[in-house]
C-alpha cells in the first residue's frame, strides 16, 4: 500500500491518471449524448453522423492542443466540467429547435453546439496529460508525438467501449443510471478531476436541471404538455429505449413511446354504454393482426381455440395477445424490454393470464423444441427502422421450426414498401413460407407516401391457398372498430416483390444485415417525418 502511495505521489503518475480518467469520462458520454438525442431524432437519425464527427472533433483537440491551451489561458482542463454542466441545458433549448433544424441536420446542429466543446476540451487537455504522464522525452521526438496518441486513442475507445456495456445492462435501474441522471453525475465526476472557481460558471446550468429541466422533472414536463392536451403517466429509461405513457385529453387515446416511435396505443374515451372486451387499437394494423385465427385449415375448416397456443414476438401495448387470450388461446409473448411489459400491463389492460418471456427472440427461437404454435405473432417494429435480425432466413427459419404443420403466422412489416429491404424481406418470408397473401393498412387513395405497415399472412403448409373464413359476432369482441377493420381489405400483389434490385441479394442473411444501413437510415428519417404529425412536436422535444 505504501509503494502504491509512494507512486501516486510523482506527478508523472497523476497526470497519466487524471488524463486516462479524462478520456474515460468523454467516452462514455459518447454513447450517452446518443441516447438523449434518440427520443428527439430517433435512434437511427442519431448516429448517422455521430462517430464521423466524433473522429473529426477528437482529432482536431489533439492536434490543435497546444493552441487550445494558449487560447484558453491554460485553463482548457478546468473549463471541462463547466462545459459538461452546460451541456444538457443547451440540449434542453436545441430541442426546443428540432422542427425548424430537421433531421438529421438537428441531430448534427445540437452535438455541435452541446457535445463536442466537451470532447475538443477534453481531448485537448487529456493529450497534454497523457504526454506528460508517460514522459517519452529521452526516447526522441517521434516517440513523444505518436505513443501518447495510440495510448489516447486505446484509452478512449476502451471507454465507449465499456459505456455501451454498461448502459446496455444498467440504463434506467436508478436515476443516476437514466440519461438524464448521468448527465447530472458525469459533471461532479469532471469536477473531481479538475476542480477549480471556474465552476461558479456551472451555477445557473445546474440551478435549471435541478428545478426546470422538463427531461428530468415529470412535473415540469405535463406543465407544458398539459397546454398541448396531453398528460404523462409514466416515463422511464430502459433496454430498448426512452419508454413512456401519454394520454391525449382532448381526442381521448393512451399511447406508449418508445425513442422517436409509438410502440401502440388505444382508444380511452368510448361511446356511452360501448364496452368491448378488448380495447380499442388506434391503429388498424393491430386489429388485422387478430385476423391471424380467421386463417381456415388446409380443409377448410375453421380453426378451433380451445388448445390452442399462440407465440407473440414483441409485445408493444399488447392489444393483438390480449385479443388471443380472450379468445381462450394460450398465448407466450416474448418481449425483450421488461419496462414494455411493465407498462402494458399497468396502462394498457394486458391480462395476466399468459406466458411472459423476457428475453431476445432470437435466443427464444433457438432454444424452444419445434412444433409448439399453432399461430405466431411477428411485430417487432421500433424506433423507425425494422431490427433487421428478425427477419433473416436463419431466424424465420427458426421460427417456422415452432409452427405446427397446419400452423399460420402473421407478420407485421412497417416500411416503405418501395424500398429495396421490403421486397427481401418478403422474398424472404416466401422462402421460408410457401403461401402468403399481403395486406397494407391503407389504401393508394389514402396513402401519402410509400411508409406503411402491411401484414404478411402465411401457411407453413402449400396444400392449399390461404384463405379467411367469414368472422362471426365472437370474432369482433364487442368492438365496432373490429367490425370495421379485422378483415383485412387492401391485398397487394405479391408479384411486385419479386424483381431484385441490380446489386442486390434474394434473401436477408445474418451475415448481410449491414449491408441495409443507408436504407434504414432513409426509412427512419421518413418515420420521423411521419411521427411528428402524429403527435405535436412539444411531446417529442420535450419527452
Amino acid at each position: 500500500m505504501s509503494s502504491l502511495a509512494g507512486l501516486l505521489q510523482q506527478p508523472t503518475t497523476r497526470q497519466l491518471l487524471a488524463g486516462t480518467a479524462l478520456l474515460f469520462l468523454t467516452a462514455f458520454y459518447s454513447p450517452l449524448t446518443v441516447l438523449m438525442l434518440t427520443p428527439v431524432y430517433g435512434s437511427a437519425p442519431a448516429h448517422i453522423f455521430h462517430a464521423y464527427g466524433l473522429a473529426l472533433i477528437g482529432a482536431a483537440g489533439w492536434f490543435l492542443k497546444d493552441h487550445i491551451q494558449r487560447l484558453t489561458g491554460r485553463q482548457a482542463l478546468y473549463l471541462v466540467p463547466v462545459v459538461a454542466f452546460w451541456v444538457p441545458t443547451v440540449q434542453t433549448f436545441l430541442f426546443a429547435s428540432s422542427s425548424v433544424l430537421g433531421n438529421p441536420f438537428g441531430a448534427v446542429v445540437t452535438e455541435v453546439i452541446s457535445y463536442y466543446p466537451l470532447v475538443l476540451l477534453s481531448v485537448a487537455s487529456a493529450s497534454k496529460l497523457v504526454q506528460a504522464g508517460l514522459d517519452l522525452g529521452r526516447h526522441g521526438e517521434a516517440v513523444v508525438e505518436h505513443v501518447p496518441l495510440v495510448v489516447t486513442y486505446v484509452i478512449y475507445k476502451t471507454g465507449e467501449k465499456f459505456a455501451k456495456l454498461f448502459l446496455a445492462k444498467f440504463i434506467g435501474t436508478t436515476f443516476f443510471f437514466s440519461r438524464v441522471g448521468l448527465q447530472l453525475l458525469l459533471p461532479v465526476l469532471y469536477s473531481a478531476i479538475a476542480p477549480s472557481k471556474l465552476l461558479l460558471l456551472a451555477i445557473p446550468s445546474l440551478l435549471f436541471s435541478m428545478t426546470s429541466n422538463v427531461h428530468m422533472h415529470t412535473g415540469a414536463l405535463n406543465s407544458f404538455l398539459n397546454d398541448e392536451g396531453f398528460d404523462l403517466l409514466a416515463r422511464q429509461d430502459s433496454a430498448t429505449g426512452y419508454i413512456s405513457v401519454l394520454d391525449n385529453l382532448a381526442d381521448g387515446f393512451r399511447v406508449m413511446r418508445c425513442d422517436h416511435s409509438l410502440l401502440g396505443g388505444q382508444w380511452t374515451k368510448m361511446p356511452q354504454n360501448y364496452h368491448p372486451a378488448v380495447m380499442d387499437p388506434i391503429y388498424s394494423v393491430f386489429a388485422m393482426l387478430e385476423a391471424i385465427r380467421l386463417i381456415e385449415t388446409d380443409h377448410g375448416e375453421p380453426r378451433v381455440d380451445a388448445n390452442s397456443k399462440a407465440l407473440v414476438i414483441g409485445l408493444g401495448v399488447g392489444t393483438t395477445p390480449s385479443a388471443l387470450i380472450h379468445h381462450g388461446i394460450e398465448t407466450t409473448i416474448v418481449e425483450i424490454d421488461p419496462v414494455v411489459h411493465k407498462f402494458a400491463t399497468e396502462y394498457f389492460h394486458l391480462p395476466s393470464n399468459h406466458i411472459a418471456v423476457i428475453e431476445d427472440a432470437t435466443t427464444f427461437v433457438q432454444r424452444t423444441p419445434p412444433a409448439q404454435y399453432d399461430y405466431i405473432v411477428h411485430d417487432v417494429f421500433t424506433g423507425g427502422a425494422e431490427p433487421l435480425e428478425l427477419f433473416t432466413l436463419e431466424f424465420l427459419e427458426n421460427v417456422g421450426a415452432l409452427l405446427k404443420d397446419d400452423g399460420v403466422i402473421a407478420i407485421n412489416y412497417a416500411g416503405d414498401i418501395s424500398l429495396y429491404p421490403a421486397a427481401l424481406t418478403v422474398r424472404t418470408i416466401q422462402r421460408v413460407f410457401p403461401t402468403c397473401r399481403i395486406f397494407r393498412e391503407a389504401s393508394d387513395s389514402d396513402l401519402t407516401t410509400d411508409f406503411t405497415n402491411m401484414v404478411i399472412f402465411c401457411k407453413k403448409s402449400a396444400a392449399t391457398p390461404l384463405t379467411f373464413r367469414a368472422p362471426v359476432t365472437a370474432d369482433y369482441m364487442g368492438s365496432k372498430f373490429r367490425q370495421t377493420y379485422l378483415v383485412p381489405k387492401q391485398e397487394i400483389d405479391t408479384s411486385r416483390f419479386e424483381p431484385i434490385e441490380k446489386g442486390g441479394r434474394r434473401f436477408l442473411l445474418s451475415k448481410e444485415t449491414h449491408l441495409l444501413g443507408k436504407y434504414q437510415d432513409r426509412a427512419a428519417l421518413e418515420h420521423w417525418n411521419i411521427m411528428r404529425h402524429v403527435l405535436p412536436d412539444l411531446v417529442w422535444e420535450n419527452w
